[in-house]
């Protein structure tokens, strides 16, 4: 045990004392931080309010058009051709065309503009359009304006949970499916990254003959589980330092945009001399009250679970990877070897991460129950249900056959990397690997 506990301490202090691993543990929160903002300060960018002129031939869509935080309408009394031509002089990014329509109502529209319209603009256009051909055609119908205001209704759908007790718990599914989305690929990518470590530090140490050396004082059971419990440490070191910097940076960007974006509305609110009347006031109310329900719904997550049930399948996931990425190291000399073999090694994590989706949008099926099951998908496919609730018994029942599956799979590593360790010079094939494996000590 001595000397297992030595092999870890020389595998973590190496590499925590890196350049490598300096750079990255910086580097990481960073980049992270960078993809959670991004999309914030990329969206402010790009609300450029665009010009939209209206070229109406039907008649029919003269007031269709309500201005929106990104577009402004206003009616052109041009043909067609000519305000094509003169859309700079008359000040509009785009040209709308609704042409005379064939039969009762027109069919088509065109937008004209010499950059790319966005999706949220175009659809934005579509459904002002549609909403209004639907009211023209109900009011030709003989259906009263009142009639068609009182069927404008916007239900609201809240989601609640009833345990066996009778207890409700609200939830919002997509808090839900954002956790174990996120949850997933970061197990996935933990799991791959020092995995291959593992594996690489094995070729390296067999290359070099340094673990000739090493062999002669330690068994190679003991210098495998040192290496492996080595560099999971500093995989949870580096993650947990992450996860702090990562919260840091996050929290004060958050801070400053806020207060930035705060101050803006407030100017323009003094400078406008906007009033807010009783409907804005009512939309401001509801838009509070949908905001207290996500908070509502974020506080009734139970964190603890997630962030212990991440650490468990991340490291009983990881040594279960890690013990075969060990074995595959040792018996190859060189990491074009590596290839063939860790192709299969990595099917099962591949197929974990390819179905995340699936089990998200379904995470009582039965594709995902057996994917949160079997010991080489279930530190994926368990993190991603989660955060939707899972019963304790499946929870339990996939954390023991994670423990058994790193039991087997550590014993079939053992057998390979014992022998594999000490060859040189010949390129093993799976057949090779099966003999190891009947090997008596």
């Amino acid at each position: 045990m001595n000397k297992i506990l030595l092999i870890i301490r020389r595998e973590y202090l190496t590499r925590v004392k890196k350049k490598s691993f300096i750079i990255m543990t910086i580097l990481g929160p960073l980049l992270m931080a960078a993809v959670i903002i991004a999309p914030v300060l990329i969206a402010s960018w790009s609300d450029e309010t665009k010009v939209v002129g209206i070229v109406d031939e039907s008649g029919f869509f003269n007031a269709a058009f309500k201005d929106s935080d990104k577009l402004k309408f206003k009616n052109l009394k041009l043909e067609i051709n000519e305000a094509k031509a003169q859309k700079e002089k008359i000040g509009c990014d785009i040209i709308l065309y609704i042409p005379k329509p064939a039969y009762v109502y027109p069919q088509t529209i065109f937008l004209y503009s010499e950059k790319n319209i966005g999706l949220s603009s175009k659809a934005y256009i579509r459904n002002s359009i549609n909403n209004d051909l639907r009211e023209l055609r109900l009011r030709n119908a003989g259906v009263s304006p009142e009639v068609i205001e009182t069927a404008k209704t916007s239900i609201g759908v809240r989601s609640i949970t009833l345990s066996e007790g009778g207890k409700e718990k609200e939830r919002i599914g997509e808090l839900e499916f954002a956790i174990g989305m996120i949850s997933g690929i970061l197990i996935y990518f933990f799991i791959f990254l020092f995995g291959t470590q593992v594996m690489r530090g094995v070729i390296e140490e067999k290359t070099s003959r340094i673990v000739e050396v090493i062999i002669s004082s330690v068994k190679p059971f003991q210098l495998m589980m040192g290496k492996i419990i080595g560099i999971a440490l500093v995989g949870l070191t580096q993650f947990s330092l992450w996860v702090l910097l990562t919260a840091a940076i996050v929290y004060s960007a958050q801070g400053v945009f806020s207060s930035e974006i705060q101050q803006i509305k407030t100017q323009e609110l003094v400078q406008t001399g906007k009033v807010i009347d009783p409907a804005t006031s009512v939309q401001i109310d509801r838009n509070y009250d949908k905001t207290a329900e996500v908070i509502k719904a974020m506080m009734s997550i139970n964190y603890d679970v997630i962030i212990l049930s991440f650490l468990f399948y991340f490291l009983f996931g990881y040594l279960i990877y890690a013990a075969l990425f060990a074995s595959i190291g040792s018996a190859v000399d060189n990491d074009a070897d590596t290839q063939q073999f860790v192709l299969p090694v990595t099917v099962p994590l591949i197929i974990s991460i390819a179905s995340l989706q699936f089990i998200a949008n379904n995470p009582d099926g039965p594709a995902a129950f057996w994917l949160s099951i079997i010991p080489f998908t279930s530190p994926v496919a368990m993190m991603v249900r989660i955060p939707f609730g899972v019963p304790w018994w499946e929870v339990a029942l996939s954390m023991s056959l994670l423990i058994l599956g790193f039991m087997a799979t550590t014993w079939f590593a053992a057998k390979i990397y014992r022998t594999g360790i000490l060859m040189y010079g010949k390129k093993p094939t799976y057949k090779e690997l099966w003999k190891w494996l009947k090997y008596r000590n």
